[in-house]
């Protein structure tokens, strides 16, 4: 009875405060109490109890209510945080307290006008119940400072949140002399001791982080925007020296993640028979990782420049978790994050013979946002992972997902994630040389069987994604095909699945319509060639499948290189397209049976709910061109000045760029437009795209750059050897004419082999500004029990039903 009786009175204050029209004193704490004193309201009641539609007439009808509400909330957590929280009572009004800001900030920073409350002062703040000396030492404190910094005090809380240390009975720990480096919650990077498993801690932890995380949402209340040096305020400040707690902090949230084991001590259905409360904390902990490692202002991709020390601090104060990130060194601290995250990122793959025997996260989108920024701030790890084939255990998972998703328009920043952690890596030479590694693991996936190496792994599922996802995923495939050219000069040996893929793509891309039909098409085609010209020169010896299946397709080679390029052939080649509009054919690659045990990739169920994403930044954008030299240094190549390009005749803007670079304008940095924006743009632009037409000019301008000399000189030594054997032997089988280019040599014959061109990833305004979008909409969307933001208006993205 009582339980229901508390949720009664709680509802009664609730209507008793949207229906005062006068406002209520501050100092009435008989009727203020009513929203925390009771001891049985959890965070669903709440949410139930306060109706979206009765804090905003709050909010409109009586202003000052609502702002005495927030800031007798606050100051309650102030108070918890100065008295530890000594009875079981405080404890409950800290968790009431928590529970009601959670459900009322995101109905503050949906209005405009009230976005600035929680950053000013609280006018005679002192008089409700404060003591004198309180109200000197934190007076002119903004109430979002006073917020924060309570809620860092109370995450490292004896017995509310962290383990007690007491020496006996009667010895006190006090929350203001507290070393909260000796709370850490985990043992981990900086910390050996790990404290028992308490689940009411996590809990609680679990509750503050989750007002936390709400405090940093107002980002998502702001619209796209190009200028990256609008801060946070809530994070920035949450990450400044001015929180003595940042480094055990950080500590105890990276550690929680990382040492978290969801399959436990490997029992089946164990996870049915337990709540695993410290899935909730993991969760929270990762998400309020990924939101605060956001980089103030892009400062550390600046290059220093002589009054670069001026220009950090006008940058405003240093992100110290960013920092901490930064400085991670030690090999024992890598290796346990990396290890950490393989083992999440692995677990949703895990197969059993038992149904649901084995608990599944569903956290990986963080995870991979996570391993992102790792790799982003901290060079020293992204050398970690490139170290060992310890990459190979975060590459096989992203593979998985990205196959997975590729047909699941609701997952397309799932896709976009994945595909920009494989380029990140792809830059450097690491990579190329792990995915040698023989592939043996086989998780079930909807892919052909084939036995090989990770590199086959990595070709077989782009080119399903490429042959088999949806639309949306055009924007990618420059990506994907610069990932294959960034790892071809170190892929020892392709299975001939894989090879026969490469070369379905070749034939897919160099259909005349498609090469026809867009101004940017021709790219997909340079990509394959040049990474058959770096597997032909510097890995000949050990791919006798790529070979034989670069002369079995010889003739897609020749009719690229006499490609009709007059008007006459342009227009013919425009309208058998309008016959068959499909992008690539998809029979006539030689599809094989599917893994045992797989399930093919489902487009989304409907009414599905996905977060719509600004556009990413083009290739060329995204990249930045690396020639390996000799010694194997990177030398970076000075950037094509296109801006001077971009007004030209239109001719002679093709001729001026390189093959691969981009000249449509369209990746103009400071323009953000949502999905839907661009589905309307492109609608209204097909009119001026109609003004593009292919010109003999333009086609010949790229076609006389098509790097085919060295297939050429291949198939002009090869052939004929591979011909006289079959007449001479009577041969039809394949084993013995690949044992006959196994063997064979083509030294001195091919010309000279051309500096290796690496185009690796570099930062960008289009590429933050896509992952705030991306990161805030799996946050929203993720957080449904309580649905802390569901209905408010949010302005960072769009919210679409499938």
């Amino acid at each position: 009875m009582g339980s229901s009786d508390s949720k009664l009175n709680f509802r009664k204050a609730v209507i008793q405060l949207t229906t005062k029209t006068q406002p209520v004193e501050a100092t009435d704490d008989a009727f203020w109490d009513q929203f925390w004193a009771d001891t049985s309201t959890t965070v669903q009641d709440v949410f139930a109890l306060v109706p979206a539609a009765e804090i905003r007439a709050v909010r409109e009808e009586s202003p000052s209510n609502l702002a005495t509400l927030c800031y007798k909330a606050v100051e309650k957590l102030v108070q918890g945080a100065e008295s530890g929280c000594p009875t079981e009572r405080d404890k409950q009004v800290i968790l009431n307290c928590t529970r009601i800001l959670s459900r009322i900030l995101p109905y503050i920073f949906e209005d405009q006008d009230w976005r600035g409350f929680f950053w000013s002062t609280v006018p005679g703040a002192g008089r409700a119940g404060q003591t004198d000396e309180l109200d000197d030492d934190d007076g002119a404190r903004p109430l979002a400072e006073s917020l924060l910094l309570a809620v860092a005090d109370l995450l490292f809380c004896p017995d509310f949140t962290v383990h007690s240390h007491k020496r006996g009975p009667d010895s006190v720990e006090s929350m203001q002399s507290i070393d909260s480096c000796e709370y850490i919650w985990e043992a981990g990077v900086g910390f050996a001791q790990s404290p028992p498993l308490n689940y009411i801690h996590d809990l609680n932890r679990a509750e503050l982080l989750r007002l936390l995380l709400t405090c940093f949402s107002e980002a998502m209340y702001l619209p796209p925007s190009s200028d990256n040096s609008v801060l946070n305020p809530w994070v920035t400040f949450f990450c400044s020296t001015e929180n003595r707690h940042a480094l055990p902090l950080f500590t105890s949230l990276l550690n929680v993640v990382c040492a978290y084991d969801p399959v436990g001590y490997g029992i089946p259905y164990n996870h049915l028979l337990f709540s695993d409360y410290r899935e909730q904390l993991v969760e929270q902990a990762v998400q309020i990782l990924i939101v605060t490692l956001e980089h103030d202002g892009g400062a550390s991709h600046r290059p220093p420049s002589p009054s670069s020390i001026e220009e950090q601090e006008s940058t405003g104060p240093e992100n110290l978790f960013v920092n901490y990130l930064s400085r991670i060194h030690r090999e024992e601290d890598f290796d346990f994050v990396l290890k950490g995250l393989a083992r999440l990122l692995t677990n949703p793959l895990a197969q059993t013979y038992l149904p649901n025997s084995t608990k599944k996260i569903q956290f990986h989108q963080e995870l991979l946002v996570l391993f992102w920024k790792l790799c982003d701030f901290n060079k020293k790890f992204l050398f970690f992972v490139l170290k060992s084939s310890d990459v190979l255990d975060i590459l096989a998972p992203i593979l998985f997902y990205l196959n997975d998703a590729r047909a699941d328009q609701s997952r397309v920043g799932l896709m976009h994630i994945g595909v920009f952690i494989l380029l990140l890596l792809s830059g450097e030479r690491n990579f190329g040389v792990r995915l040698n590694k023989p592939y043996s693991v086989h998780v079930p996936m909807d892919i052909p069987v084939f036995t090989g190496t990770h590199a086959d792994l990595l070709i077989v599922v782009f080119h399903k994604i490429i042959t088999t996802g949806h639309q949306r995923l055009q924007p990618l495939f420059d990506c994907l095909l610069t990932i294959i050219v960034n790892v071809s000069p170190y892929l020892k040996s392709l299975s001939m699945v894989a090879a026969n893929k490469l070369l379905h793509l070749l034939e897919a891309f160099s259909t005349s319509w498609f090469l026809f039909s867009a101004s940017q098409n021709h790219h997909l085609v340079f990509f394959l060639l040049e990474a058959f010209n770096n597997i032909i020169q510097y890995q000949f010896d050990g791919n006798c499948n790529l070979v034989y299946a670069i002369i079995r397709k010889r003739n897609t080679f020749h009719q690229l290189a006499n490609l009709p390029a007059d008007s006459a052939s342009i227009q013919k080649s425009l309208q058998r397209k309008r016959k068959s509009p499909d992008v690539i054919s998809r029979t006539s690659s030689q599809e094989t049976v599917s893994m045992e045990g797989s399930h093919p990739a489902v487009p989304a169920e409907p009414g599905t709910l996905k977060a719509s994403l600004v556009a990413t930044p083009g290739i060329d954008k995204l990249t930045e061109k690396s020639q390996v030299s000799e010694d194997g240094t990177m030398v970076s190549l000075p950037k094509k000045d296109s801006t001077k390009t971009l007004h030209a005749d239109q001719s002679a803007v093709a001729a001026a760029t390189s093959d691969t670079e981009s000249n449509s304008g369209r990746d103009n940095e400071d323009v953000f437009y949502t999905e839907v924006e661009m589905e309307t743009r492109c609608l209204s632009n097909s009119s001026s795209a109609s003004l593009w037409a292919p010109t003999p000019d333009w086609a010949l301008a790229w076609k006389c750059k098509l790097p085919l000399q060295t297939i050429m000189r291949l198939l002009q030594v090869l052939v004929p050897q591979v011909e006289k054997i079959c007449i001479d032997k009577g041969l039809t089988d394949e084993s013995e004419i690949l044992k006959f280019l196994q063997h064979g040599t083509l030294v001195g014959l091919l010309p000279v082999p051309h500096p290796i061109l690496i185009r690796k990833y570099q930062a960008n305004a289009g590429t933050a500004m896509w992952f705030r979008t991306y990161m805030w909409g799996v946050v929203y969307l993720r957080n449904v029990d309580p649905p802390i933001w569901y209905d408010t208006d949010v302005r960072l993205f769009e919210i679409q039903r499938m």
